[in-house]
């Protein structure tokens, strides 16, 4: 499996995914392509087999300490292989890069395995939202502290796939 950053080009698979994994809520391909394009987020993908396998959406809010996990989805296709949590601890990285002080996300309140993996993972619930999804669901609020990284590596070193960049 190989994380990258998202492009144009997977427009097509990322819509389909989006329709697969989701019920309500679903990201338009109007939505990915403006994410795809902004330097206030970070779509990182996922790929087995030369086949989208999974996304993160991270979005960085201008003038904020903090970075929010937008959507996290995993095909069908990959589940059990470790690509959800391949995905957050990506998503998570990309923030620190970002000198994001802590991540936060909303999860629907009955997505139990979504809840566990987050705990698992050092999140903390902090919050809720009523009727916050189409379905009228509540939003469950989670946050994780990020520490910053010891400086090891060269700057020139950092991933090109946690780095903004308008080139798709």
């Amino acid at each position: 499996m190989v994380l990258r950053r998202g492009r144009a080009r997977d427009l097509n698979a990322l819509v389909a995914l989006e329709r697969k994994v989701f019920t309500t809520d679903i990201l338009s391909r109007r939505s990915f392509r403006h994410f795809l394009a902004t330097p206030h987020a970070a779509l990182i993908v996922a790929e087995a087999a030369d086949k989208l396998a999974g996304y993160a959406l991270v979005l960085y809010p201008p003038r904020s300490t903090l970075a929010r996990l937008y959507s996290i989805a995993v095909a069908p296709h990959a589940g059990q292989r470790g690509i959800g949590r391949r995905l957050l601890a990506a998503a998570e990285e990309a923030a620190r890069l970002r000198r994001r002080r802590a991540m936060r996300l909303e999860v629907h309140e009955h997505n139990t395995r979504a809840i566990a993996r987050y705990e698992k993972s050092g999140y903390r619930l902090f919050g809720r939202r009523r009727a916050y999804y189409d379905d009228h669901g509540d939003a469950l609020r989670f946050e994780k502290p990020l520490r910053a990284k010891p400086r090891r590596r060269h700057r020139a070193a950092k991933s090109a796939l946690l780095m903004p960049t308008n080139r798709h």
